[in-house]
């Protein structure tokens, strides 16, 4: 029984490693689509692409991910970009971006995900997020002034960011997200990676405006809905209303 069960979390471990590494392809492809395939000019491009070393995504894959995004030898990105509004258990409002080759298929599978949710619903709720720039970063500055970072790099907004909140940043590092204007993401991005701070994310997304206050039951069944959610192959980014 304990070797099956040792078998059947290795399966596990595999799938969700096969899983991230497709939609980290899939995130290269579509950041080499928008902003060219030169990552020291794509800021986007350029955080993928750490996080994709990092998950050990093979040089080939990179490389087969940046010519589909730029269209280099006839092989184009044949892709929507698909965003989809609703609500997880405990009315937490959720946006949902996914990118898809079908959308006929993957609507109808987002759809059956909200009605298998324990009071999950499709439903409007854009104006509950703003549609901001959002760049995350660490330093091995060990008290750096954040705001006069902000400042000085041209973000609008900022807050502190821990290990916990993005695993991307190392442990007892001071970390931030920079809350910037939709086109401002890759100035500011330049800006923090030539004073020394290391880019982990830098792409458009939504922010709450208002966060619902829940208890460890109901964290708790929201995270598992929010799971299945980002465990659906298309989906690339799920946006919460929930700390």
């Amino acid at each position: 029984m304990g070797r099956q069960w040792l078998h059947a979390k290795r399966a596990i471990v595999n799938l969700k490693k096969g899983q991230t590494v497709g939609k980290l392809v899939k995130e290269i492809t579509v950041a080499a689509k928008l902003g060219g395939g030169d990552p020291t000019g794509n800021a986007r491009l350029h955080a993928v692409l750490e996080k994709a070393r990092k998950a050990n995504v093979t040089r080939d894959a990179i490389e087969r991910a940046i010519a589909k995004g730029t269209g280099v030898g006839g092989d184009k990105i044949v892709m929507d970009h698909v965003v989809y509004e609703g609500y997880a258990p405990h009315k937490v409002a959720l946006i949902i971006e996914v990118y898809t080759d079908n959308h006929q298929r993957t609507a109808p599978e987002i759809r059956n995900l909200f009605k298998k949710g324990v009071l999950g619903a499709a439903g409007s709720n854009k104006f509950l997020f703003d549609h901001v720039g959002m760049v995350e970063a660490y330093t091995a500055e060990a008290s750096p002034d954040l705001e006069a970072v902000a400042i000085e790099a041209g973000a609008n907004d900022f807050a502190p960011l821990t290990h916990a909140e993005n695993d991307d940043i190392p442990l007892d590092t001071p970390g931030a997200r920079f809350i910037t204007d939709r086109t401002a993401v890759h100035a500011v991005s330049v800006w923090l990676k030539q004073h020394g701070w290391h880019v982990v994310t830098s792409e458009i997304g939504y922010v709450a405006k208002q966060f619902v206050e829940l208890d460890d039951a109901g964290r708790a069944e929201v995270g598992e809905f929010l799971q299945e959610l980002e465990d659906h192959d298309d989906v690339q980014r799920v946006w919460a209303a929930v700390k």
